[in-house]
This record gives C-alpha cells, structure tokens and sequence, in this order.
C-alpha cells in the first residue's frame, strides 16, 4: 500500500500548493486558465487513446459501461459526496464539487492507476505509483489554483480505489493480458478526453456513469476464457 500512501500524499500537498496560487490569480483569469489546462488534458486523453486498434471493443465497452454507470448513478453518487464533503469542509465554495469530481475522475482513470497499483501488490514495485504520484501533484496544483480546495479531497477516492487493487492484485494479474491492458487505457484515455471537453465547455459530459467502460475489457476477456475451456 505504500505506494497508494505515497500517491494520496501528493495530491493533498499539490493541491495544497496550487491553493496558494489561487490566491494570486484574479477571477477573471480562471476560466481561461482552466481551458487552457482542458485542451492539455484532451492532449493527454488522446495519447491513451490511440494506443490501442481494437476499436470495436472500445466502442462496446464504452456502451455499455456507460449503460451500467447510468444504471447505477455513479456521476451523482459523486456529485453527492462532493456536496457533503463541501457543507463539511468548505462552506461557501462555489466550486468544491466540481474539483472534487473532477480530480477523482482524472486521477482514477488513467492505466497508470491500474497497473501501478498491481505491481505495488505482487511485487511490492511501487515505482509506477511513485512516477504517478509526481503527475497527480502537478496536476493537484493546476486543477486546485483554478478549482480550489475540492481537489485534496479526491485523494480519499484515489486511496480506496488504487489501494483495493493492491489488495486484488493476485486475482487480477492473470487476467491483465498486454492486449487487456491496451485496450483498457485506450478506454480511459477517451474518458480523459471526455474530462478535458468538460473543462472547456458548459454542457457536460456524465463521465462518472461511464468509468465502468474501463473494465469492460477485462470482463470480456474473462467471458472469453469461459467459454473456450
């Protein structure tokens, strides 16, 4: 777990730090900076993307792992922890949830999340959560001098997320196949470009209801074995 620790540690001190800058910058600079920070992170979003050609499992995967997460509500479920956390927490701040959001979903759905958390279990390797953890704090810094305080908080879901696939390493590990993992990533890096679409723009894209498409690969590749034997 000592990895997760170590990731969750710096999301709380980049956001701390990225709170400082928020200080500094006008109002009226925010939007544009945050648009700025979207068109990066559609950037990002898109080298995920395009690391995988096995387009039509992509696509299933995102239908029906958006059907699932709509199913189960998952974008309001954290819109609703956001709200509690930002009455408890931060009375005031108009923008808490929409960071807090934000911030769990951009550090949650990336492969590096997956398969860091899985060297850290099996091999007790942490050095892929140890890179991440360097990101997620420039990251915390950027999206918390624009979005404020939320953002620490998304190291809560970071650390029970990663942490239960630390725990569910020695299940999971056969079944991360390279093609797998591909595919997987190219899922999460379209639902990252989703996330910087929803920085830019008003009209919001519900990309909470579909991270359960990142796990569409596997659950297919399982059904796969199944059957074959």
């Amino acid at each position: 777990m000592l990895g997760t620790i170590v990731n969750a540690l710096a999301i709380i001190a980049g956001a701390s730090v990225g709170l400082l800058f928020r200080n500094g910058i006008p109002e009226k600079y925010n939007r544009t900076v945050m648009q700025s920070i979207g068109l990066a992170v559609i950037l990002i979003g898109m080298k995920g993307a395009l690391g995988s050609n096995d387009l039509l499992i992509i696509i299933i995967s995102l239908a029906v792992g958006s059907l699932l997460g709509e199913m189960i509500g998952i974008e309001d479920y954290l819109e609703k922890l956001g709200q509690f956390l930002e009455k408890k927490f931060a009375k005031g701040s108009s923008t808490f949830s929409a960071g807090f959001v934000t911030a769990s979903l951009m550090y949650c759905v990336g492969s590096m999340a997956i398969v860091g958390a899985l060297e850290s279990g099996l091999a007790g390797n942490h050095a892929t959560l140890f890179a991440k953890a360097t990101l997620d704090g420039i990251v915390g810094i950027i999206l918390s001098s624009s979005l404020g305080i939320g953002v620490m908080f998304a190291a809560v879901p970071v650390f029970i997320y990663q942490g239960a696939i630390t725990l569910l390493a020695g299940l999971l590990k056969p079944l991360l196949v390279p093609a797998v993992i591909s595919q997987m990533s190219a899922t999460g890096g379209l639902l990252i470009v989703a996330l910087g679409l929803n920085m830019i723009r008003d009209k919001k894209i519900k990309v909470g209801n579909m991270l359960p498409a990142i796990f569409i690969p596997l659950i297919y590749y399982v059904a796969i074995q199944l059957v074959s034997v």
